[in-house]
């Protein structure tokens, strides 16, 4: 498997990663988690939010992989910008975490032009 395979691998893991502090709430009920979700606020509620959007943001990351390398761009490039999008995505989520609102903002454009970059590698590879 290439690079670029095992990073969709790791972005698959980051929606944990983003949403364990809002998880580890003692009053969250697992049979209706959505509801405690709802009602958390700071940090908490962050991290739920910052879940929801790595996987918006990893469908667009896997698919852009895919299409890149089943139609043949440059697999050196697909898999130096699958890097950098998983390092952005982390750096996303810490932002989320702190509540850097317009850091986070940035981050997000950044892991987005990546993953449209590769998506379009096999245009310009």
């Amino acid at each position: 498997m290439s690079i670029a395979i095992w990073c969709v691998v790791i972005a698959s893991l980051l929606p944990f990663v983003a949403v364990y502090p809002a998880k580890a709430d003692p009053q969250l009920d697992n049979r209706d988690p959505r509801a405690r979700h709802a009602e958390q606020t700071g940090f908490q509620r962050r991290a739920y939010a910052a879940h929801q959007n790595s996987w918006e943001a990893f469908f667009l990351f896997a698919v852009a992989v895919i299409v890149a390398e089943t139609n043949g761009g440059p697999a050196s490039a697909i898999n130096a910008l699958a890097i950098v999008f998983v390092i952005v995505r982390l750096a996303y989520i810490a932002a989320y975490w702190k509540g850097l609102s317009f850091l986070r903002s940035g981050i997000w454009t950044a892991g987005w032009i990546l993953s449209m970059a590769i998506f379009l590698s096999p245009f310009w590879g």
